[in-house]
């Protein structure tokens, strides 16, 4: 093949497989010749040898139809017989006709077959037909007569023999082909051997040639690669000579290692710079060295280096081929940033390059000549992006790529030396200063000395104190582990104690609610059954039920402030509403003991401050109770005013705050009971308990939920004259800063209705107002029988219509009797089916859907629980006969509405 013929790869391959297709057709060619003729022979085998067995078959059973035929006919004279002797007198001509022409091909046969014929004419003409006719003209006994004599049976016999001798020919001239095809049969395994062994022997060379053809190049690339890997020289090339992809593969790897070898070279060009610039010890040194060492690099013809002295001046401190006179005399060696290109490269931070520079804008010359220079390179020479200096190179030709690189790394180098020889200088100059300072600070340090020693002495003092704190430090974790503990222990009893009041609370409330509905019938006498005096009697009693309700209340709420339960709802509170509503409180009380009470609001008060009315009204009305109850004559006064800001040794308030202060002319408070009358239980002397009772429980509590409001409660009194309790409160309560608590099912009371208790015990009392209540019918469902004796009094006084169950199962029962109950009183703690399930079930009916429920309960749980059941109303035990009618009057309303 022709070094010069370009064929790739993928040609040589695509011919190998050519070449493979070409023999193997030739092959399958030669393999098909030889079958078909095998084939042939099998079909000639099968078509002409069978077929002149079965004829000659057939020409033998012509002539024993015939012999059959005529002995039958000339035997009993049937005419039947005559029609197989017709048929086979015929047939057999056809069938020698076909078998002379199967052997016409072999002149042995054909003269054997002539034979037979002439036999079987013979034996007609002598023998089968004269029978025949002698019988047909009637001539019985000569037919018989020659039937007998059978002159024929010579022929025949000869004719039997001589078919013998014709088949046992044909069944030789079978067997030799027979024998032949299968010396054929050999001879095609031969040949497909041989055509294999030739197949294989050419793709074995093909491949073998387009593998050398492909392989030998690369192989001359790896071995030139490992060579170059094991440090051989750069310098070597891949010499190839087919032109095909190896072809390429050695060009792009002779182009490879001519770019490696260039990259090398620039790199020992930067090595030696580096090293070079390493020597210098001066900036003028330096600059020296680089700009000589680029032009030999490079083959500059001139280039020069403005380094930056003081200042932003760039100063020119060093050149190759600078001469002197004309018309160098106007070149500058100073330059500020921004003037000409060495200033403006200095201000841009980036290199400048001009080609085709004008004429006459400076001649390099030489011994030999002049010649103008073609380009004109600036470059800065930076430090961590502070320009040092500027180079300016003046050069015959641009610079390639490579050059171009080779030129950023050597500028670089140049950067950090310039550098790092003024770091050195910075740093010899600090030396000096340093050993100036030095002999300052010996000095110091024998002063040192002496207080070392002084600190060494301190050193173990201290010490010995670290040891002490040491075994302080453990005793305190042990006593902080016993606190943590204790704490464990406190908040366990705290859950009891809350558990326990709970419990009687709802153990106390059940009997209660009985004999406060009981007590207040009876102090009513509207049978007027009652004297005077026991009437009296009910109404002790119900007064004497309703403080030992407050003090249950009492009890409970300082249980829920105790163990961190009570709950605060911040929102709006009204102040313009304060007046009235405590006035409504105590009015009638502090008429009833002669005293002025007096309720002052200052005019640059808000209308609205954020905090939880709830507990802010608590608040208030026990200190109003407490000073109207200690204060015989004088005056009780509420005054609430705005302050910017309070401050004082107990609290602290930043922002505005309001002041409700309350003044009385009472007893007074002694000076040292001053702090301890906001502690649970304590009433000051013990005369002063005596002689106006309560619990002691309302400072304390007042002063705990002023603290949840974000603010506090201060006292000044002196005694025999009157107190002043200030309540201070944030205008804004932040819900965030203030802690959160929450009421526990077991421990909580409500008691948001009584601050209503004074207007709607007024209001149930007037007739107008109980007319609505006549003749409606209410359903009470209660497991007490007192509170179902003591509310189903009051009712019917009302002349309402009572029904009464004791359970949830009775409860739905009397629904479905009466269809005319209008209100439902619905305990919530029952036997067999509760409260809260009955409520379910009523509120499952759509007849019902409508019907006012009313729960009644002496445990403490979520209002808006049980309104989320469905329920449209919510009284907690004991029940007091105000609150019911007032419930119920209010639906009443809703109802018409």
């Amino acid at each position: 093949m022709s070094n010069n013929l370009k064929i790739n790869i993928r040609i040589k391959i695509v011919l190998g497989y050519l070449l493979i297709l070409l023999c193997l057709g030739a092959f399958l060619w030669i393999v098909s010749d030889r079958i078909s003729s095998l084939q042939q022979e099998a079909d000639f085998i099968e078509q002409h040898d069978i077929e002149v067995h079965n004829l000659t078959h057939e020409i033998e059973k012509n002539m024993l139809e015939m012999e059959t035929g005529q002995r039958g006919y000339v035997i009993t004279g049937d005419e039947d017989y005559l029609e197989p002797f017709n048929n086979a007198l015929t047939a057999w001509q056809i069938n020698y006709n076909k078998l002379y022409q199967l052997i016409s091909d072999n002149a042995e046969q054909a003269n054997h077959l002539e034979n037979i014929k002439e036999n079987i004419k013979e034996w007609i003409q002598v023998a089968g037909q004269p029978a025949v006719q002698l019988k047909q003209l009637g001539h019985d006994e000569e037919a018989l007569h020659f039937f007998i004599n059978d002159p024929g049976q010579q022929a025949m016999d000869s004719i039997h023999d001589m078919f013998l001798s014709f088949r046992k020919t044909e069944r030789e001239l079978t067997a030799a082909r027979i024998d032949d095809m299968r010396h054929s049969n050999t001879n095609l395994l031969y040949t497909m051997y041989a055509l294999w062994a030739g197949a294989a022997f050419i793709t074995i060379g093909a491949a073998w040639f387009v593998s050398k053809s492909i392989v030998r190049p690369i192989l001359q690339v790896t071995h030139m690669i490992s060579d170059i890997v094991k440090g051989g020289s750069l310098a070597q090339r891949v010499q190839v000579h087919s032109h095909d992809e190896v072809r390429k593969l050695a060009d792009t790897t002779n182009e490879l290692l001519a770019l490696v070898s260039r990259q090398n070279w620039a790199k020992d060009h930067v090595n030696v710079m580096s090293t070079l610039l390493q020597s210098a010890d001066k900036v003028e040194t330096a600059s020296r060295f680089y700009i000589h060492k680029l032009a030999s690099i490079l083959n500059l013809p001139y280039g020069a280096v403005f380094i930056v002295r003081k200042g932003p001046e760039l100063v020119k401190a060093a050149a190759f081929a600078d001469p002197d006179g004309e018309p160098w005399d106007k070149v500058r060696d100073r330059f500020l940033p921004g003037e000409g290109l060495v200033g403006q490269c200095m201000l841009e931070k980036r290199m400048i390059i001009l080609d085709d520079i004008p004429p006459n804008y400076v001649r390099i010359e030489s011994g030999l000549g002049d010649a103008e220079p073609s380009t004109l390179l600036l470059a800065p020479v930076l430090f961590e992006d502070k320009v040092l200096g500027v180079i300016e190179l003046a050069m015959f030709r641009p610079l390639d790529a490579l050059e171009m690189q080779l030129l950023e790394q050597l500028t670089h180098q140049l950067g950090i030396s310039l550098n790092s020889i003024r770091s050195k200088m910075e740093i010899q100059q600090l030396y000096h200063e340093s050993q100036t300072l030095n002999e300052e600070l010996q000095s110091q340090t024998e002063e040192l000395q002496t207080q070392t020693e002084e600190l060494q002495t301190h050193t173990v003092e201290m010490q010995l104190l670290n040891e002490k704190l040491a075994t302080q430090k453990e005793a305190a974790l042990i006593a902080a582990q016993e606190l943590e503990n204790y704490a464990k222990e406190l908040e366990q009893s705290s859950k009891y104690k809350s558990q326990f009041l709970a419990n009687m609370s709802h153990e106390l409330r059940t009997p209660l609610n009985s004999m406060l509905i009981l007590s207040q019938i009876l102090s009513e006498n509207k049978n007027g059954n009652l004297t005077e005096e026991e009437q009296h009697y009910a109404s002790v009693i119900h007064n004497s039920g309703s403080e030992l309700l407050n003090l249950i209340n009492d009890i409970l709420d300082l249980s829920k402030v105790e163990a961190g339960k009570m709950q605060i709802d911040m929102d709006l509170v009204n102040l313009t509403e304060l007046p009235e509503q405590m006035r409504g409180y105590f009015a009638k009380s502090a008429e009833s003991k002669n005293l002025d009470f007096v309720i002052e609001m200052d005019d640059d008060l808000p209308d609205i401050i954020y905090s939880d009315g709830l507990r802010l009204h608590q608040i208030l009305r026990n200190l109003l109770s407490n000073a109207i109850k200690f204060t015989d004559s004088g005056r009780v006064r509420l005054h609430v005013s705005k302050m910017n800001s309070i401050v004082t040794s107990d609290f602290m308030i930043t922002g505005e705050a309001i002041a409700f202060s309350v003044e009385d002319t009472g007893i007074g408070i002694a000076s040292n009971q001053l702090h301890s009358i906001f502690e649970a239980f304590h009433q000051g002397e013990e005369m002063t308990a005596r002689k106006f009772g309560g619990t002691g429980l309302g400072l304390s509590i007042s002063l705990h939920l002023a603290k949840l409001l974000g603010g506090y409660i201060t006292v000044e009194s002196e005694e025999g004259k009157g107190s002043t309790f200030i309540l201070y409160l944030p205008l804004v309560t932040d819900s965030e800063t203030v802690e959160s608590l929450f009421i526990m099912p077991e421990a909580a009371a409500a008691r948001s209705e009584e601050i209503l208790q004074d207007y709607q015990t007024t209001e149930v009392k007037e007739p107008e107002c109980l007319k609505e209540l006549e003749h409606k019918t209410v359903l009470i469902v209660d497991d007490d029988i007192r509170n179902v004796y003591g509310l189903t009094n009051a009712l019917e006084n009302l002349h309402m219509t009572v029904y009464t169950a004791q359970n949830g199962y009775e409860c739905l029962e009397l629904l479905e009797k009466h269809p005319e109950i209008d209100f439902v009183l619905l305990d919530i703690v029952m036997p067999e089916m509760d409260g809260v399930e009955a409520l379910k079930r009523i509120r499952s009916n759509p007849d019902w859907a409508d019907l006012p429920i009313i729960i009644m309960t002496a445990r403490a749980m979520d209002r808006d629980q049980y309104l989320g059941y469905g329920a449209n109303g919510y009284i907690m035990k004991p029940v007091r006969m105000e609150k019911v009618v007032a419930a119920i009057k209010e639906l009443t309303g809703d109802q018409g509405a």
